[in-house]
């Protein structure tokens, strides 16, 4: 028999057996190599029309590494018998773990946990099965990996190099990306530095992971992985492509898993902030219902009120919600100075537009002030979690400040000869 021969011969007994990893929960078809060093995790879901095309770009780009293909699959398409006719003639083992209805806990992030399991290789890159992932930047993500200063390596849309284009309509650029400031605002410590925590296309160092603490729910499993560990992430800039079969799999379905599951991960640090902003709010709207019954004027009763709930709102997350966060971000001063500000430009921009609901509406000031305040909810929480209490980034030895800089400048420019 030759060598082409003996190849067929062990994928047809790869494919005869099953995984004892994980054969108990699913059906695992096909043996994880004898050495491997990078597992390549890809949960499909009617995927079957990207299986070899899939398949044969990360040979390419993997060609002359000992690697693996897991697919990880939750389809009705027939997917894992294309697995196992592509597996037939890959270039690199190729294996396929089917989880049947009624066992596919976690959605897609359960699959991805269910790959993390049976991977042959501790170093495990995961990308979607649709090719929106491009394969050919796996190679990057083991080679950044391999410095040895990062436990998990993100592929990002969002750094230079990268580019979101796949996403495709403005409204899903703009969801991401409000998605995005959101949830960092929410974990800004776990995820500082981290510009993409929503992509699906990562390393993880499984080794470096506690997978009996995760609980995935829904497409966002790095998100998971971040917040309930303590990784240090690199990151390398990723072109989203477009995809090429099938349908994709965001739905408002997922958006409200996204959103529940965000809320279970952080319930702390949000709701004391919207107690306390619930509580300003209805501070504020007491101020302006007492000052207006005095007779005075509805914005001039807006702005007292908006001044006296900014400053007793800062202090009260001072004490409350960033107590954490102090420690390592800016001086006092500056947090008060930076809050102070931005929370005066909003409310500059908020009366304006409580008058406009007032005089061209016609609705009460007092319905008006609430409507607003709600609004500016969100916005005060993702700019005070990711710049008024950002972690200070430390000074290299012998560097100047920003004020340093700007001081050398002027006395430079002042101490130049010249003429009168």
């Amino acid at each position: 028999m030759g060598p082409a021969g003996e190849r067929d011969a062990a994928h047809r007994e790869e494919r005869d057996v099953d995984d004892a990893t994980s054969a108990d929960r699913a059906g695992a078809r096909g043996r994880p190599p004898h050495r491997c060093d990078v597992t390549v995790i890809v949960p499909t879901r009617n995927e079957r029309a990207n299986v070899a095309e899939m398949v044969r770009q990360l040979g390419e780009a993997l060609a002359g590494r000992r690697a693996e293909i897991l697919f990880v699959d939750d389809s009705e398409d027939g997917t894992p018998d294309e697995v196992e006719r592509i597996a037939a003639d890959a270039p690199l083992p190729v294996r396929v773990v089917h989880r049947p209805a009624g066992h596919r806990t976690g959605g897609l992030g359960g699959a991805v946990v269910a790959g993390l399991r049976a991977a042959a290789a501790d170093v495990c890159v995961v990308m979607d099965g649709d090719l929106q992932h491009p394969p050919a930047l796996v190679p990057a993500l083991v080679d950044r990996h391999a410095r040895g200063d990062s436990d998990a390596v993100v592929a990002s849309r969002y750094i230079g190099g990268g580019d979101s284009a796949g996403l495709g309509t403005t409204l899903r650029f703009g969801v991401s990306r409000a998605a995005t400031l959101v949830t960092k605002a929410m974990f800004p410590l776990r995820l500082h530095g981290t510009s993409d925590p929503m992509t699906g296309f990562f390393l993880v160092d499984r080794s470096r992971v506690d997978l009996e603490a995760l609980r995935p729910s829904g497409f966002k499993i790095l998100l998971e992985l971040l917040v309930r560990g303590d990784l240090r992430v690199a990151e390398v800039p990723m072109r989203f492509g477009e995809r090429r079969e099938g349908d994709s799999k965001a739905t408002m379905r997922q958006g409200v898993t996204f959103l529940a599951h965000l809320a279970r991960l952080r319930f702390g640090k949000m709701s004391a902030f919207a107690l306390i902003g619930a509580v300003g709010a209805v501070a504020n709207i007491a101020i302006v219902w007492l000052l207006t019954t005095l007779g005075m004027g509805y914005i001039w009763a807006a702005i007292i009120a908006a001044e006296t709930t900014i400053i007793a709102n800062f202090l009260l997350a001072e004490r409350f919600v960033f107590a954490d966060m102090r420690g390592r971000a800016a001086s006092l001063r500056r947090r008060f100075l930076a809050s102070f500000t931005f929370n005066n430009a909003e409310a500059a921009i908020r009366i304006p537009v409580l008058a406009f609901l007032v005089e061209t509406w016609a609705i009460s000031s007092v319905l008006g002030t609430a409507i607003t305040l709600a609004v500016a909810f969100v916005a005060r929480f993702v700019f005070h979690s990711l710049v008024v209490y950002a972690p200070r980034r430390p000074r290299e030895p012998g560097t100047e400040t920003a004020g340093q800089r700007i001081i050398r400048v002027i006395d430079e420019e002042a101490m130049k000869p010249g003429e009168l």
